[in-house]
């Protein structure tokens, strides 16, 4: 069987790999935008002449040097590592529809990603496009009502404590069901490209977010109670 041929997305990752570059530092050294790498390096955009000369011109780097497949030597697999998912160490991003707590921020090159999820959006519309990102994920209902968007399934509604398993790469949003305010989600997202965490920061920097560290996981806003006024005494 003959091995299939590599890809203008595969080409690169390996390339920054090689040179030991977050994909922010690819963007810098090439002057193509960081949500375009993350793309071409997924296979869901490819380059033009035009960029592809732009790029090995910015990196110094012959035509033939840019599609040049290194072998790579496999590392040794990392075992016994550990991490606490404090929220209070977490990442926090924020964007229109959502608040991500991203878990477990220090350890590096994770295979699978944990984060807690405040969902804000209650429409579609609202939401906008559904988004895409390579592996799987699982996703858990801790509170309220969320209802699920996917590209070829019929929208559902889970309640707390269920949840769903996906593939990634399928367009997908989550929403609050109807008659809730706000839902609290626990994720897992999972893929065997180690510039994972990336990629999703990157989906978040297309959506104008905010990035913080957190020192608490706020809890859903509560109607003020009102209390009743005594009549004024004369």
């Amino acid at each position: 069987m003959t091995a299939q041929h590599p890809t203008i997305g595969r080409l690169l990752r390996s390339l920054r790999a090689r040179k030991g570059w977050t994909l922010k530092q690819m963007s810098e050294h090439s002057g193509i935008p960081l949500s375009t790498l993350s793309k071409v390096e997924h296979d869901r955009l490819t380059l033009t002449y035009d960029k592809l000369l732009q790029l090995s011109q910015r990196l110094q780097l012959r035509m033939s040097e840019l599609f040049a497949e290194q072998d790579e030597a496999p590392e040794p697999p990392v075992t016994a590592r550990r991490s606490i998912g404090r929220v209070d160490d977490a990442i926090r991003i924020t964007t229109p529809n959502y608040d991500y707590y991203y878990l477990c921020p220090e350890l590096r090159r994770k295979r699978m990603i944990p984060v807690l999820t405040r969902v804000r959006a209650k429409t579609i519309a609202e939401f906008g496009a559904l988004v895409h990102h390579s592996g799987e994920e699982y996703i858990h209902v801790l509170e309220g009502r969320m209802e699920v968007h996917t590209e070829f399934y019929d929208p559902i509604v889970l309640e707390t404590g269920e949840g769903v398993y996906i593939d990634s790469n399928m367009g997908h949003a989550y929403i609050a069901a109807e008659g809730c305010d706000e839902v609290l989600l626990l994720g897992v997202c999972s893929s065997a490209d180690e510039q994972l965490m990336e990629s999703l920061l990157t989906l978040h920097g297309e959506e104008g977010a905010v990035a913080s560290k957190v020192r608490q996981l706020e809890p859903a806003a509560k109607p003020a109670r009102r209390t009743a006024r005594k009549p004024a005494t004369r």
